[in-house]
């Protein structure tokens, strides 16, 4: 396929490498000169403008931070004028569902697809093909770009219409993120019994209350220090949940109760 791709990151920069790996024409965006030297050594063609990008793509992958990053690229500039009819474009980005319906909008003028489709994982997966990705969008167009995101998913989940990927992956991050609160719960139960932490992380994950998120705890040594090295990206996928559930009148129920426990975590830096 002739992949085009916007945000060679943390996450971006090893997708691009697999998707090279597979043989995939890969066009990405490169700002710098040191950046389009990287990209040229994963096997990837740089180009200095987001329509460059788009030219002749059969997709074209937007992996970005942000959700308002993912609306300056689709909806302030010329992404989407500049691809090709047929295409589709893939949002990778965690961020509100209203913003896949706005850019669908948008692309819909010019012929173009979308699929919101975020990921569950790190780079450590994404380089050894078992990145989770919760693909929403017509089945059509999932189809169209799945050979692209074999390179680097596994699996690849398509999860319903356009906006159920968001909807999922953001209530995977509730739960994972309410899983750290409760394991904070947890953390002061056992030391009110006489357990301190560090002990109590020992044994549990070889127990039946074993989980990723104990997993994480457990390699940063704490609740504590493994909340705030996930705050940057988990807090605001949090922010959108709550907004999301309070627009669309869901109930996060005693998810909520987690939530709190995790933010109490994050202000005191204690559990």
């Amino acid at each position: 396929m002739r992949i085009g791709f916007v945000g060679a990151g943390r996450m971006g920069r090893p997708m691009v490498e697999r998707l090279a790996g597979a043989g995939h024409e890969v066009r990405v965006l490169g700002r710098s000169a040191a950046a389009r030297t990287a990209l040229e050594e994963l096997g990837a063609r740089p180009v200095g403008r987001v329509a460059d990008v788009a030219e002749g793509a059969d997709a074209v992958l937007v992996c970005v931070f942000s959700d308002e990053q993912v609306r300056d690229i689709c909806l302030g500039g010329d992404l989407l004028s500049a691809m090709p009819g047929g295409s589709v474009v893939v949002l990778h980005t965690t961020g509100s569902p209203d913003t896949a319906t706005a850019v669908a909008d948008r692309a819909a003028a010019h012929g173009v697809a979308v699929v919101d489709c975020p990921v569950s994982g790190g780079p450590h997966d994404i380089a050894a093909g078992r990145l989770t990705l919760f693909a929403g969008g017509a089945a059509r167009d999932v189809a169209k770009v799945r050979p692209a995101l074999d390179a680097y998913g596994d699996p690849v989940i398509h999860v319903g219409g356009l906006g159920a990927g968001q909807r999922v992956k953001l209530v995977n991050n509730a739960l994972f993120a309410a899983q750290i609160g409760l394991l904070a719960h947890a953390v002061r139960l056992a030391e009110q019994l006489g357990v301190d932490e560090g002990s109590l992380l020992a044994a549990l994950p070889h127990a039946s209350s074993a989980s990723r998120a104990l997993a994480g705890v457990e390699a940063r040594g704490s609740v504590a220090a493994f909340a705030e090295a996930v705050s940057g990206f988990l807090g605001k996928d949090v922010d959108v949940v709550r907004a999301t559930a309070k627009e669309c009148g869901g109930d996060l129920g005693a998810l909520e109760a987690a939530l709190q426990a995790l933010d109490g975590v994050l202000r005191t830096g204690s559990a």
